[in-house]
């Protein structure tokens, strides 16, 4: 699997608790939405990071162990996703979601995380465009289809659905609580 990273943190031979005091420093030389490869061969890293980004707020998207080494990829947020109010009207659920896609009716799921979490699990056919590109990218999609809009725990698929509406795209739903949260089909960019 082929993950895009924007810095990388090299934390092998380290043992708790360093892994998590170099992520903790390194993080702040990121801007939010980049993503972190942490390399570690401590085995504890994986449930210290883990917990150390659920703590923070940050999202733990994944772990690769390739011989010796765990790769840990960390997922910087933003304050704006952090946010749990949702401002968009139109809502769906993960059930009606699943339920519309065995449908007859197409729709379009718009899966606004970045490259990296939608590289490690998204819904089959879903159409990755990061929050951040969306509004270089609105020409992709039919605004006369209706789109679901999914992100890991709906704050950030709540933000690209209002920014969808308020471009004239009419048939828009914010997918909640997310990915995060789904039990149907996914698959793996390879």
């Amino acid at each position: 699997m082929q993950v895009t990273v924007n810095r990388v943190v090299d934390c092998k031979g380290l043992t708790c608790p360093m892994p998590v005091i170099r992520t903790k420093k390194e993080i702040n030389n990121l801007e939010p939405g980049e993503v972190m490869e942490i390399q570690a061969t401590d085995k504890g890293s994986k449930a210290d990071l883990k917990a150390w980004s659920e703590s923070t707020g940050h999202e733990y998207i994944g772990s690769i162990e390739e011989g010796e080494i765990i790769k840990h990829y960390i997922r910087k947020v933003s304050q704006e996703e952090q946010k749990t109010e949702t401002k968009h009207g139109e809502v769906v659920s993960l059930d009606e979601l699943l339920q519309n896609l065995k449908g007859e009716e197409k729709i379009t799921v718009l899966d606004v995380r970045e490259p990296a979490e939608y590289a490690f699990g998204h819904i089959p056919g879903a159409i990755n465009i990061p929050l951040g590109e969306l509004e270089e990218r609105f020409e992709e999609l039919n605004q006369e289809e209706p789109i679901h809009v999914i992100c890991r725990t709906g704050n950030r698929s709540d933000l690209a659905a209002q920014k969808l509406t308020e471009k004239g795209f009419h048939h828009v739903k914010n997918v909640v609580p997310g990915m995060n949260d789904w039990k149907g089909p996914t698959e793996k960019t390879k």
